[in-house]
């Protein structure tokens, strides 16, 4: 019952994102089977390895022991039929102790309560993986516009280190009763200057 809830939640918000349901279970599926995957070659190893996918594209990040770990986990996620391109971000150490996991998910929410208050970024379509204030951004943008306002937005939070962007932009559908044959409306997107002197966080 709990995982039939699960999945009609997910269903739920892949519905609101500029992505379709099907891509939406098909990149939840290729996370689970990854992570399944490594958790059962060496549970040890890569028990702080984060994986998380969106249309395709896959990040790997955290911490492995060693470099070979580290191969290994992106021999794993390359093996997956449905992942398109592999990020391996994953750093080579130690585990990271509970006050540096606590900074970064304080890190993330910081972020994601940011990109939620901005009129210039759609943050349901953002994914945030955060590791020693390393901060990957995953999702969709429907514009370079907003791809770089959601990255620059992060980039002023508080012990973030750098700022990663992996998103793909994609302009959303137009609706069946907007179309006409005489071709497009314009569109006018802000210059930076002008987004960056007068758009909240």
């Amino acid at each position: 019952m709990t995982a039939a809830l699960g999945t009609a939640a997910s269903v739920g918000v892949y519905a609101v994102q500029d992505r379709t349901i099907g891509e939406g279970i098909d990149d939840a599926s290729a996370s689970n089977q990854v992570k399944m995957r490594l958790l059962a070659a060496d549970r040890a190893a890569f028990q702080e390895v984060d994986v998380e996918v969106a249309g395709g594209n896959l990040l790997l990040s955290g911490v492995a022991p060693t470099q070979e770990h580290r191969q290994a986990a992106e021999t794993i996620a390359r093996s997956t039929p449905t992942v398109h391109n592999v990020y391996n971000e994953v750093f080579v150490g130690p585990p990271s102790s509970l006050v540096r996991n606590a900074q970064d998910e304080f890190i993330t929410a910081q972020i994601r309560a940011r990109l939620a208050a901005s009129p210039h970024v759609r943050a349901i379509n953002i994914n945030i993986e955060t590791f020693n204030g390393n901060v990957y951004l995953m999702g969709v943008a429907r514009s370079e516009h907003e791809l770089r306002r959601a990255a620059e937005i992060a980039s002023v939070v508080g012990g973030v280190q750098r700022v990663v962007s992996f998103m793909q932009v994609r302009a959303p559908a137009t609706p069946y009763y907007a179309q006409s044959s005489a071709g497009p409306a314009p569109i006018e997107t802000p210059t930076a200057e002008q987004d960056l002197a007068g758009a909240p966080y």
